[in-house]
């Protein structure tokens, strides 16, 4: 059983704190503990009762430091050694939103790229000019240490460290539970530029059609022309409504596929890059190692499709 300790600190964000609780609940295998600095937190509208003590931090495999409102606010010593024992020791540590804060009080992120809420990101690399702060990212994974923005980037890491666990298939299903988009690169800019209306829907046909015709050669002149766009034009619009460019969108968009069938299908790797889009089994391997970090052979044997099921109400 992987345990995750959930950090309640007075003034939490509320939002923040349910992210982890109903992501990593749903599936089996995570026991899930809201641990406090105190066993009732003040929230901003609410008080909230907590199970746990801090002590829970010790016997966590992941701890997951929910935004706070007030990041003026003084870290409690206590906090910060329990974060530091529980890194010293490797835990995971991650943090949504203004959690960082809370990480960087405790030294956690000098010497790290991190992230935040893009409104908080200035004051976070003022505060603490050992962390090299990254605001235009959904989330930075430092292996270990990992942060992420505000707000609905909290889904985004949740997912993200769900699909490093227990693969693709089971995180997939965790975001349709959750309504969410199966997946949004870390590297995806916070906000989205919006183009007038009619624009910012343009790329919406393009996109289901990339999805549909992934094994085929996929160019970016090819692409352009089935957008009606100039390649300039089309680059442009990309970058601006997903944060990426064409050609990096449709590889990630093929190791996503190729996840999916090694985990639900018995094809062989060739027959799995094929079927992606890759241009051999040799390109797909190289390809597939460095977005998945696992050789497809070993992705296929640490994964399998058992998906998240919905708690009864």
């Amino acid at each position: 059983m992987h345990v995750i300790a959930v950090a309640a600190l007075h003034g939490l964000i509320p939002f923040d704190l349910t992210i982890p609780c109903e992501i990593f609940g749903r599936v089996p295998g995570y026991d899930v503990r809201v641990c406090g600095e105190a066993r009732r937190i003040r929230a901003a509208h609410f008080d909230l009762a907590v199970p746990h003590g801090l002590d829970a931090i010790d016997q966590a495999d992941t701890v997951i430091v929910p935004g706070i409102a007030d990041v003026d606010a003084p870290v409690a010593p206590r906090v910060a050694a329990a974060l530091q024992r529980a890194s010293k020791r490797g835990a995971r540590i991650a943090s949504i939103c203004s959690g960082a804060f809370v990480l960087a009080a405790a030294g956690l992120l000098d010497g790290r790229r991190a992230t935040t809420h893009w409104l908080a990101a200035p004051l976070l690399a003022r505060r603490y000019p050992l962390v090299e702060v990254d605001a235009d990212v959904l989330f930075v994974d430092g292996d270990r240490i990992l942060t992420s923005a505000g707000a609905a980037a909290g889904l985004d890491l949740c997912l993200h460290i769900l699909r490093r666990d227990r693969g693709a298939a089971i995180a997939a299903e965790a975001a349709r539970l959750a309504v969410m988009p199966p997946q949004r690169e870390g590297g995806q800019a916070q906000f989205i530029r919006h183009e007038p209306p009619g624009e910012a829907a343009a790329l919406d046909p393009l996109l289901d059609w990339l999805r549909r015709n992934l094994q085929r050669p996929l160019t970016l002149a090819a692409i352009a022309q089935h957008a009606g766009m100039s390649v300039r034009t089309l680059s442009r619009r990309f970058r601006e409504q997903t944060g990426t460019s064409p050609l990096q969108w449709v590889l990630a968009a093929r190791v996503r596929r190729a996840q999916h069938l090694l985990e639900t299908t018995t094809l062989g790797i060739e027959q799995v890059a094929t079927r992606c889009g890759f241009e051999s089994a040799p390109s797909f391997r190289e390809h597939f190692g460095r977005v998945a970090g696992l050789s497809p052979s070993a992705y296929r044997r640490s994964f399998n499709a058992r998906p998240a099921r919905p708690r009864a109400a």
